[in-house]
Formats: C-alpha cells, sequence, structure tokens
C-alpha cells in the first residue's frame, strides 16, 4: 500500500468559537503533541500542525492510519471522553488529492473566514518550519509545500484576489472606528493585550487610522516594551490586567494566547466600552456583553460585514480556483511518478554496476566518466517505462543495447 497525505479539520466553517476553543493547540503544546502522535502511531512519518483563530488542522503522512482515527485521538486527548458530537466538528480527507486540494483551498484564501485573507500563507510558513524543525516534513508534504507557495505567487501576480486589506486586525480598528463619532473615536484609549502577530498588524494597520492613545500589555514585559518604543505608544502593567484594573480603557482588544477569561471584571460606567477579542481560546468572558454600555466582537462576529474589496474577490474566484487545478494537477503529475522515481533511485548502482561487468566481461577499458555517461543514459531510458517494477531481464537488456551502442559509436 502507498503512503498517502491525509487531514483532519476543525474550522470556523464547521464550528462555533467555543467550540474550536477545545481544540486550539497552543504554541508550547505543539512539540508535545507531534511527539505523542508519533509515539501513538509509528506509521505517520510526517505531520504538519495548522494552527489559527479560525482553524485547528493537522496534516499527516500515513499508509495504515486513517484520518478518522486520528480524529478521535485528537479529541480524547482533548476532551478525555468518546464525543460523538465533536466528531461531526471535524472535516477529514484520506486521499492525497483530496488533503492537497483542501491545502491549497486554504492556503489560497477561498476557506478563510475573510475571503483572499493573505494572513494564511504567513502562518502555514511558521507551521512548515516547525515541522521541518522537528523532521516531520515527509516528501508529500515537502511537494505539497512547493506547490502551496507557487500557487500562492501566481494568484498574487495573475488576479485580483489579494487586492485590498481584509485582514482581521484591519477589521478590528475599522470596528473602533465605526463604533465611535469619527471626532471622538482618534482620542479614545485603546488597549492592546499581547504582543504576537495579530498586535503586530494591529500596530501595522494604524497607520491607516491614526489612533493616538494606544497602550500595550503582555505577559513578558521587554516584549510589550520593544513594540512600545517601535510604535511610539505606553505600556499598561500585565499586573493591572490580571486584576482587572480597566479604569479609563475605552477599548480592549486581546489576542493573548492561551489566556481563557482573561478580562472578565469591567467597571461600569456610563460611557460606551468596545471589546474585541482575537484570541482562542477567548480572552474575554462573554457574559461582559449582558452590560448594556459594553460592546463585544469575537472572531466570528468580527468578520461581518467589513469587506471592502468583496467584489473584486468574488469576482477572481473562477481565476483561483482554475490556478488550483493546474497546479493539483502537476501535483499529481509529480506523485504518479514517485514509484518510478523511487525505484530508480534504488537500482542505479545495480545499473551502474551492470556497465561495469559488461565492460569487463569484453575487456574493454573505459574510464569512470564514460561509465557514468552510460549509465545516465540507461536511466534516461528506463525512466520512459510506463510501469513499474521494470524486469530485471528488461534492465539487463537495455543495459546490453546501451553499452553495445556506446562501444559502437566510440570503438
Amino acid at each position: 500500500m502507498n503512503k498517502s497525505l491525509r487531514y483532519i479539520s476543525i474550522s470556523h466553517r464547521t464550528a462555533s468559537v467555543t467550540q474550536r476553543e477545545e481544540f486550539h493547540i497552543p504554541e508550547e503544546e505543539k512539540s508535545d503533541l507531534v511527539t505523542l502522535i508519533s509515539d501513538a502511531f509509528t506509521d505517520i512519518s510526517g505531520v504538519l500542525l495548522l494552527v489559527t483563530c479560525n482553524r485547528t488542522e493537522i496534516y499527516f503522512e500515513s499508509e495504515l492510519i486513517c484520518a478518522n482515527t486520528l480524529r478521535d485521538f485528537i479529541i480524547d486527548l482533548k476532551t478525555k471522553k468518546n464525543n460523538p458530537v465533536a466528531k461531526k466538528l471535524f472535516e477529514a480527507g484520506n486521499s492525497t488529492e483530496d488533503t492537497v486540494r483542501h491545502l491549497l483551498k486554504v492556503t489560497s484564501g477561498l476557506a478563510s473566514s475573510v475571503l483572499g485573507d493573505a494572513e494564511i500563507v504567513h502562518q502555514i510558513k511558521k507551521a512548515y518550519q516547525f515541522s521541518i524543525a522537528h523532521k516531520m516534513q515527509g516528501s508529500l508534504l515537502e511537494r505539497a509545500m512547493q506547490t502551496v507557495f507557487k500557487s500562492h505567487k501566481r494568484i498574487s501576480n495573475e488576479t485580483h484576489f489579494r487586492d485590498g486589506t481584509t485582514s482581521v486586525a484591519y477589521k478590528s480598528l475599522k470596528v473602533i472606528s465605526n463604533t465611535f463619532n469619527q471626532g471622538s473615536s482618534k482620542s479614545k484609549n485603546i488597549l492592546f493585550i499581547g504582543a504576537g502577530d495579530i498586535v503586530k498588524q494591529l500596530f501595522k494597520y494604524n497607520s491607516k487610522f491614526e489612533f493616538t492613545n494606544i497602550l500595550i500589555s503582555n505577559r513578558t514585559e521587554e516584549t510589550a516594551k520593544t513594540l512600545a518604543k517601535i510604535h511610539h505608544c505606553k505600556v499598561y502593567d500585565w499586573k493591572k490586567v490580571i486584576t482587572n484594573d480597566f479604569e479609563g480603557i475605552d477599548v480592549i482588544v486581546s489576542a493573548a494566547s492561551n489566556c481563557p477569561k482573561l478580562v472578565h471584571n469591567l467597571p461600569i460606567t456610563d460611557r460606551k466600552v468596545l471589546l474585541i477579542d482575537l484570541a482562542l481560546p477567548s480572552n474575554i468572558d462573554k457574559n461582559l456583553a449582558d452590560h448594556k454600555n459594553i460592546l463585544c466582537y469575537d472572531l466570528d462576529s468580527i468578520s461581518v460585514d467589513l469587506e471592502e474589496t468583496k467584489d473584486k474577490r468574488f469576482a477572481a474566484i473562477g481565476e483561483v480556483g482554475k490556478i488550483i487545478t493546474e497546479e493539483l494537477e502537476v501535483y499529481n503529475e509529480w506523485l504518479q511518478g514517485a514509484p518510478l522515481r523511487a525505484f530508480l533511485a534504488e537500482h542505479k548502482i545495480v545499473v551502474n554496476q551492470g556497465v561495469r561487468d559488461f565492460f569487463d566481461s569484453r575487456t574493454e577499458e573505459i574510464n569512470p566518466e564514460n561509465i557514468k555517461l552510460v549509465t545516465d543514459r540507461i536511466m534516461r531510458k528506463l525512466r520512459n517505462q510506463t510501469s513499474v517494477p521494470i524486469p530485471q531481464e528488461k534492465i539487463k537488456a537495455v543495459v546490453a543495447e546501451e553499452a553495445s551502442l556506446y562501444m559502437e559509436q566510440f570503438a
């Protein structure tokens, strides 16, 4: 049986924020999870963990382990029980073609909560670097990544699918701008919690909004100080965040990793307070939304009706689909040739020795460069075979034919 690239996925397409939280894999747990998977399933030779605010996906190479088996393993690991309801929240694929097609849709932005989201390709690059660091990249996965990056480049260069800005960070700032009066929004006290990619994007896109009273807080104070210095803002003491001391704060945008219900208590005032939760697990207690002066957005609600370039991107879906189909065909051609490549790699030494033996049996003196020349010529001829394994008799016949031809040409 040949090895296949398979996947399991829970995403915004299949589950709510609360449901996705249960299966989120924090950064500090990823290495242990890969070890657990490798120990439990020795047949799995390649693993890629794609974990974002909207999805948790595991891609893996295996001959014997099907996607549902790994899905059940993850559910048992995360929930400590057999959970039939959770099983329905996952998508899964067992064929290499289906898996690569799904991966291309995800990384192109076709499957994103924000159509055409370009941040996903950066997240998958980080995920792949993690796989390489743990020596879990696998041959099928490695080739799939090449296909992903080539497709991304083509989509960016050949279509309008990447036009405009529709990142979660940009839309969060847009919500702030829309929530308050245009004049007053600039002066609101805005607190960013966390210092990861999303917070860095918030600072990046603030150049379009020019909010001036921004504060940043992070568990690692030095990281917060570094970002504050770069972006000319103030550091907010992490101890205040822990004790929920948010006096005077008008907006909280929270994106701290692995801090469930970090924000759970706010002073009740007559003024409007905006809470935007961009973390998974959620940083902000959803019960805070019950207060009339507190407005809450989470990852799902922040994505609604804010894509300013939606029309262009919808128009480009057909072109993106065509690129994905073309690149998937190229991948499949490579995949179909894999058995022959493996066979040829295994037999090149045999062919080389066969050439040497042929000349030795005829007491012909030939230098190593010419032996290599004949060997390479034979290997090129064998590549044209339509099926493997190639019978040994066929290999011997090709060796004799090409070596004899060489002797006739250069004797």
